[in-house]
């Protein structure tokens, strides 16, 4: 078994810097995201957009067909987007890649910013979307790449703390803008991302690329050069060239096996298929569980439901899933991934229920009733922003195989905004009390509590416990753990045995299961050679 070269530990500096930096790319999500809900409450937009009522309290109202237009177009974007940002970051590279996609995100924000009729402002969400779906996959992607594995979960997890940052500045922004009577109530808050894509840009440029790709990419040196800038460290020091080995003998295995097709994704070996339907999976129940429903549609929720000034309740929602993110970052690297997710799914679930229950039974006069709703959708963004936010792309960031990673991460990263559009597009006609709507009102809990739930079963028999481990023992974890209930245990025998990153490589290429053929006995011989290696 190899062990480590004698000299002290890398530094972690830069790669933290660059990861966080990277981070931002969470913020044009998050932000972008936030605006929105707000902008379609103020008496300008509905003035440009929105039909007359006659009604003198409420002139001007968005039809429920044209609000889900407005609001889900966006998420229709960011699906084709994370689609594309597979080949274009593969070929472009990840840093250049969110570039590229960071060029059309300003050309749906110009769009927006000046548009006055409906179909301009669609089109600006739409080439928006595309922008956000493609830096809403290669972040994560280049931070996983990037980031020192005792750190990982907290630095990939830094991208949904942005999130939520960028969802509160939105909301702030639009509370001081939401009263003028001119283009600028929306177009000062959709304008202003211009500045956001700015910044992120700037940063990425004096930023080294991943040395994964550049290795794909047969840039031996480049990546040298890019491992000795994260690692603070001389090009031909003992510590690059020590990472440098290991990772590269990983992708040179990878590409000895011949190159991957999408079909690939979803074959047994590697145990490629469940890894790419839990990645799937844990993106889209991420949307499912109702946290859009709160940051797209909470302003006019909390009016509806008789709430006074619903603008600054949404400022408070935003300020609590802020806050609530950073503890959750730090206890991803300690509780756990499996163990966050499972107390995040409970959690949520007791919070819908307790609200459908309370915004039914009692009337929308009730102060009382009022404060437990806002109480408990408060707690509920707290559970949510501790677990699920972050932990969801940290997960798909680190548990599928090095040959297929992108194809994955392009197919999870979709499912988020698939499922994302989905809510987006159906809400207003299950919660509104207009003609065609199912008129649900606060009983739409109950189906957030009711998807909660599906949640905690999903967790408990498919999500592994990965919290530790490098990408390359990720992969040894899924090939040799049967069952997500075991795979702790199985973690900890991987830790306590110390296998290297070039042990992984090495076992891959020993024991490489032939696709099909990797049955229950194959796993219990590959686990047993592993423990032999070790």
């Amino acid at each position: 078994m190899s062990t480590a070269a004698a000299g002290p530990p890398p530094s972690k500096a830069m790669a933290i810097v660059m990861s966080c930096f990277a981070a931002f790319g969470g913020f044009l999500y998050g932000y972008d995201t936030g605006n929105i809900s707000g902008v379609k409450e103020m008496p300008y937009f509905l003035e440009q957009f929105g039909d007359a009522t006659g009604d003198p309290a409420n002139p001007y109202v968005l039809p429920s067909g044209r609000d889900s237009l407005i609001t889900s177009i966006l998420s229709a974007g960011t699906f084709v987007g994370a689609l594309l940002a597979y080949p274009v970051g593969d070929f472009l590279g990840r840093r250049y890649g969110i570039m590229a996609f960071l060029v059309l995100f300003s050309i749906g924000v110009a769009c927006q910013t000046g548009g006055t009729t409906l179909p301009t402002f669609v089109v600006g969400r739409v080439f928006a979307g595309l922008g956000v779906g493609g830096t809403s996959c290669l972040v994560p992607m280049y931070q996983s790449e990037c980031a020192p594995k005792s750190i990982r979960g907290a630095i990939v997890g830094a991208y949904q703390w942005m999130i939520t940052i960028g969802l509160l500045i939105a909301a702030v922004v639009v509370d001081q803008t939401k009263n003028r009577n001119d283009l600028g109530s929306y177009a000062i808050p959709i304008g202003i991302q211009f500045a956001w894509a700015i910044i992120l840009a700037t940063g990425l440029a004096l930023l080294p690329e991943s040395p994964r790709f550049l290795i794909a990419a047969g840039k031996d040196e480049a990546a040298q050069r890019s491992l000795a800038r994260i690692l603070a460290a001389a090009p031909d020091s003992d510590v690059v060239a020590e990472q440098y080995a290991e990772i590269a003998a990983s992708v040179h295995h990878v590409r000895s096996l011949g190159s991957t097709s999408y079909i690939d994704c979803f074959r047994n070996t590697n145990r490629n298929r469940l890894r790419t339907l839990t990645g799937i999976s844990l993106q889209a129940l991420q949307q499912l569980v109702g946290i859009n429903f709160i940051f797209y549609y909470g302003t006019t929720f909390f009016k509806n439901s008789g709430i006074d000034n619903a603008f600054l309740i949404t400022i408070a929602t935003n300020v609590v899933n802020v806050g609530a993110t950073v503890p959750g970052l730090w206890l991803t690297d300690k509780a756990g991934r499996r163990t966050m997710l499972l107390v995040g799914a409970i959690g949520m679930a007791v919070c819908h229920f307790i609200v459908a229950i309370t915004g039914t039974c009692v009337a929308d006069s009730n102060q009382a009733g009022q404060k437990v709703l806002i109480a408990f959708v408060c707690i509920f963004i707290a559970f949510f922003a501790a677990t699920w936010g972050p932990i969801a792309w940290v997960c798909t960031g680190e548990i599928y195989n090095t040959a297929t990673r992108g194809k994955q991460m392009s197919m999870s990263t979709a499912s988020n905004w698939l499922f994302n559009f989905a809510i987006g597009y159906a809400t207003p006609y299950m919660v509104d009390d207009k003609p065609g709507s199912a008129g649900l009102g606060p009983k739409v809990f109950f189906v957030w509590g009711g998807v909660s739930v599906l949640a905690v079963i999903f967790v408990y028999f498919f999500i592994f416990e990965t919290k530790g481990l490098s990408l390359e023992q990720v992969d040894i974890l899924y090939r040799t753990s049967r069952l997500a209930v075991s795979s702790n245990k199985h973690r900890r025998e991987i830790l306590e045995s110390n296998i290297q990153e070039d042990d992984a490589v090495a076992y891959k290429s020993a024991f490489q299961d032939g696709g099909a053929k990797n049955t229950g006995t194959t796993e219990m011989k590959e686990e047993s050679k592993l423990r032999d290696l070790a």
